[in-house]
C-alpha cells in the first residue's frame, strides 16, 4: 500500500521531545484527523495541500532515506500530520532489516498494531489551547497497541495556565510514562506566511514561565524542553 508523504528531509537533528539532539532523517506523512489552532505543519495536515503529497511505497521511501543518510543506518523520525493514519508496517519492517531505527510522534487518537514495531513512540495529546479534545479511551488504545517493546514517552505542549493544569491532570493518570513538557510556539509559520520569523523573545518567555511554574509546584518528574529546531532555524522547513 502507498504512503502519503508530505516531505522527506535530513539528516538533521530531532528538535524536541525525549530524543532532542539525536541525528535523524524525517519522513513526514500527509493527512491528519486533528486541526490544532497553533499547528505549525498545516501543509501536511489540510486536504487543500493533498496535491503536494506523494504516494510512495516503503521501498521508495527507504531508497530516499538511504540516499540522504549516505546509507548509514540512523534514526528515522516519522512525523506528520498524523503518521498513525498511514500503513507504515511494511516501512518499519524494511527499515529495521537495513539497520535503521524508528521514532514516531502522534497525538494518540488512532491506534495501530504496528506501534509495537516502533523503537520510540511519543504520545502527545493536545491541550485545551489547541481546540481539540483529549480522548482517554483512544489514548489508552494507543498505549495497549504499543505493548512492552517501544520506549513510550508522554509529551505535553503548554501555552497557558489552563494547559498547565490540564497537563498536571493528564500526567497524573500516566505516572509510569516518562514526561516531557514543551512551551507552545506563539508564532508558528503558516502556508500563508511561510517566512514568518519566530518571536524568540516570546518563546523564551514561555519557556522561562513553564520552568518557574513547574519548579514552584515541585513538579520534578517532568523534563522541560524547548523546540530546539525553532531556536536554531526559526520556522524554516526542511531542517
Amino acid at each position: 500500500m502507498s504512503i502519503a508523504i508530505s516531505e522527506i528531509f535530513g539528516p538533521t537533528i530531532q528538535g524536541e521531545g525525549a530524543l532532542i539532539g539525536v541525528p535523524t532523517v524525517f519522513v513526514r506523512t500527509g493527512g491528519c484527523d486533528y486541526r490544532c489552532s497553533w499547528c505549525d505543519t498545516l501543509y501536511a495536515v489540510e486536504p487543500r495541500f493533498k496535491d503536494d503529497w506523494a504516494p510512495m511505497s516503503a521501498e521508495a521511501i527507504m531508497a530516499e532515506v538511504r540516499a540522504l543518510s549516505g546509507d548509514q543506518p540512523l534514526l528515522i523520525t516519522l512525523s506528520g500530520g498524523n503518521p498513525a493514519l498511514q500503513p507504515l508496517d511494511e516501512l518499519l519492517s524494511l527499515g529495521h532489516s537495513l539497520g535503521y531505527t524508528f521514532a514516531m510522534e502522534t497525538q494518540g487518537s488512532r491506534a495501530q498494531d504496528w506501534f509495537a514495531q516502533l523503537d520510540h513512540l511519543t504520545l502527545s495529546p493536545k491541550p485545551p489551547s489547541s481546540g481539540m479534545a483529549f480522548n482517554p479511551a483512544r489514548f489508552d488504545a494507543c498505549l495497549a497497541a504499543a505493548g512492552e517493546q517501544p520506549r513510550v514517552t508522554l509529551k505535553l505542549v503548554i501555552a497557558d495556565e489552563a494547559d498547565y493544569q490540564w497537563a498536571r491532570a493528564v500526567a497524573a493518570d500516566y505516572p509510569h510514562l516518562p514526561l516531557c513538557l514543551q512551551p507552545c510556539n506563539p508564532a508558528p509559520a503558516t502556508p500563508e506566511a511561510p517566512d514568518l520569523v519566530t518571536d524568540l523573545e516570546a518563546l523564551n518567555a514561555r519557556l522561562r514561565w513553564l520552568v518557574d511554574r513547574a519548579t514552584a509546584d515541585r513538579w520534578f518528574s517532568a523534563r522541560i524542553l524547548p523546540q530546539l529546531h525553532v531556536l536554531i532555524w526559526n520556522n524554516e522547513r526542511g531542517v
